[in-house]
């Protein structure tokens, strides 16, 4: 099983890469399969932080500062604020919503404020982080926000360091509510090792793929991902 999900990171974090998500949603549900509701959350946090952290240095030249800059601060808010209910709040209702919120907002015309304003990513950060402590998918939230980058390269680049301050606050509010995160650490070790590989080799990937196939990719990967997190929340 450890060998599975070693190589299950790798084709995650490719994915990823390449379409700037649907790897993270991915690993989410193997995991759910695999240990305990308890569990996988926090996992799943440090597994996202090493792939996302090694997407961003591979890409690091297209990272646009100025929209992490908000939503980070929001970020740092929303963790705390998620960590005091990750184990209180009814997830189900979490889901449904998340679901049918990417749904709308990927295949509905939105007004030019949802990118541009710096207070509706500081509250849209606040909310993400929230949320994603308690159900872990943050990433099509952000990918809500990030997809008005007109440029593909730099839309993956900042949702990856926008995922890793995302992931990096998640992990420290963990640790400091005291999940051992060392009963883990060889199987973690290999996940973000091999996870690194698949992000270089979708980092090429990316360059190749066209901007209409990579923009259509992009909202076929969402839905996806959105409609799985419906399916979930049904069953």
């Amino acid at each position: 099983m450890a060998l599975a999900l070693v190589g299950l990171s790798f084709v995650t974090s490719l994915i990823t890469a390449t379409f700037s998500l649907g790897g993270g949603m991915l690993m989410l549900a193997v995991l759910a399969l695999v240990f305990p509701p308890a569990v996988v959350v926090p996992l799943h946090g440090v597994i996202q932080l090493g792939s996302n952290a090694g997407r961003a240095v591979v890409q690091r030249a297209h990272v646009q500062w100025h929209f992490v800059l908000w939503i980070t601060l929001g970020g740092v808010i929303g963790t705390v604020i998620g960590g005091q209910f990750a184990t209180l709040l009814p997830e189900t209702l979490f889901q449904f919503i998340i679901g049918a919120f990417v749904l709308l907002t990927t295949w509905l015309p939105q007004p030019k404020v949802v990118g541009r304003s710096p207070l509706v990513q500081f509250v849209g950060g606040v909310v993400i982080a929230a949320i994603g402590m308690v159900v872990g998918a943050g990433g099509p939230l952000v990918a809500v926000f990030s997809k008005t980058i007109p440029d593909r390269r730099q839309l993956v680049a900042t949702h990856a360091m926008l995922m890793t301050l995302q992931n990096t606050f998640k992990v420290v509010v963990f640790v400091a509510l005291g999940f051992a995160f060392s009963d883990y650490l060889p199987l973690l070790a290999g996940m973000v090792a091999v996870g690194f590989l698949g992000t270089a080799v979708g980092s090429r990937l990316l360059v190749k793929v066209p901007e209409s196939a990579f923009r259509w990719g992009f909202k076929i990967v969402l839905s996806l991902v959105a409609l799985d997190i419906l399916r979930d929340a049904a069953f």
